[in-house]
Parts: structure tokens; C-alpha cells; sequence
């Protein structure tokens, strides 16, 4: 009898363990949320496009940025006009279009480079 009340406390201490650990995880959850929710900084939407690599549209206050984020950096892409955002209504970004976003990015790169070969060609 006396094994038998052992193993009931036992399994009582337990389950108790076991609803503080379910407690204290759904309040720092909600913790998390509520930081992420009030924040001037939104992921408005992410695309992978490697594995552990993501192109992500961030809004920032009122501004909207294209972001490549990986687990050892994030890199600014370009700036996205607030008239290319699509919103659902349920809150979540439509209509972008990543390929156009990336290729007008490859574009402004090759622009760049373009211009700055001209421009070494000429100090020679």
C-alpha cells in the first residue's frame, strides 16, 4: 500500500510539472506575439528561394523593402513601391511577384556595373 500512495504523489508531481511547463510556454508565446504584433516591423511575406535562403518583403513604418535572409546574413535588396503591395484581407501580401522583384534587382546590378566600367574606361 504504501508503494502504491509513492506512485500516486509521483504522478501527481508529474502531471503538475507538466501544466506549469504548458503554462509558462503559452505565456511567453503570447509574450512573443504581442511584441511582434505592436512593432513598426512586419514580414509581410517570404519566398525561399535556397535552401536556408529567403527573399522576404518587410515593412518598415511606412516603407517596404526586399530583403535576402539566410542564417549568416541579411542583405538589403531594394526598395518595393507601396502601390506593387498587394494586401489579402485576411492580412497576408498577394500579387508580388519575386521574379520581377529579382530580376529588376539583376537589372540595377548589371546597370551598376555597366556604369561602372564606363566610368574606369574613361579615368584610363
Amino acid at each position: 500500500m504504501d508503494s502504491f500512495v509513492q506512485f500516486i504523489t509521483v504522478l501527481l508531481i508529474f502531471v503538475f510539472v507538466l501544466l506549469i511547463t504548458y503554462l509558462v510556454t503559452r505565456w511567453i508565446g503570447g509574450f512573443n506575439r504581442r511584441q511582434s504584433i505592436s512593432g513598426n516591423i512586419e514580414v509581410i511575406e517570404s519566398a525561399r528561394i535556397a535552401p536556408n535562403v529567403f527573399v522576404e518583403i518587410v515593412r518598415i513604418g511606412k516603407k517596404y523593402v526586399a530583403l535576402s535572409v539566410s542564417k549568416d546574413a541579411s542583405v538589403y535588396i531594394c526598395d518595393v513601391p507601396t502601390e506593387d503591395i498587394v494586401i489579402k484581407e485576411d492580412g497576408s501580401a498577394a500579387g508580388l511577384d519575386f521574379a520581377g522583384i529579382l530580376d529588376k534587382m539583376r537589372r540595377k546590378a548589371d546597370a551598376d556595373e555597366m556604369t561602372d566600367s564606363s566610368e574606369s574606361r574613361r579615368d584610363e
